[in-house]
């Protein structure tokens, strides 16, 4: 039995970090004729690890962040590993902006209004979609609680 549980251990910690994922649940967005798949993170501890240490993420997956309310926001990539772009998005869905991050870089990166959600997909997801400040994002949760 200690032989197979080391094993299984050896085996667990040998996977990439996407595959075991951060506990967080799923859901799927859409955005035009596009599907993204995102971890939802909506707690204050969950919004402050987001994708940190990751170095991967499956097609078309991402995080999505959820706030208590709409307010001026801004992200950075603090032990972020991945190129992501952000799409900040306002209470009716509407996506402000969207911004391209690099990897390990702590310059902040700012909503171009108030903002209750944010999508972190891998750098260009947006861009190679054709999605851009405007388009509507259906299906998004209803704000974190406080």
């Amino acid at each position: 039995m200690v032989r197979v549980l080391t094993l299984l251990c050896i085996a667990a910690a040998a996977l990439p970090l996407h595959v075991l994922g951060a506990g967080l649940p799923t859901l799927t967005l859409t955005i035009g004729d596009h599907k993204p798949v995102v971890e939802v993170a909506d707690t204050p501890e969950q919004r402050e690890t987001g994708l940190m240490n990751r170095f991967s993420l499956q097609p078309d997956h991402g995080m999505l962040f959820v706030f208590d309310r709409p307010q001026p926001m801004a992200f950075w990539m603090k032990n972020t590993y991945i190129p992501l772009s952000v799409a900040f998005v306002d209470a009716k869905g509407t996506i402000l902006n969207i911004e391209d991050m690099k990897p390990k870089d702590e310059a902040t990166h700012w909503a171009r209004g108030n903002a209750l959600y944010a999508i972190e997909m891998k750098q260009g997801w947006f861009a190679g979609k054709g999605i851009e400040p405007g388009a509507r994002v259906a299906g998004l949760p209803p704000p974190a609680k406080r």
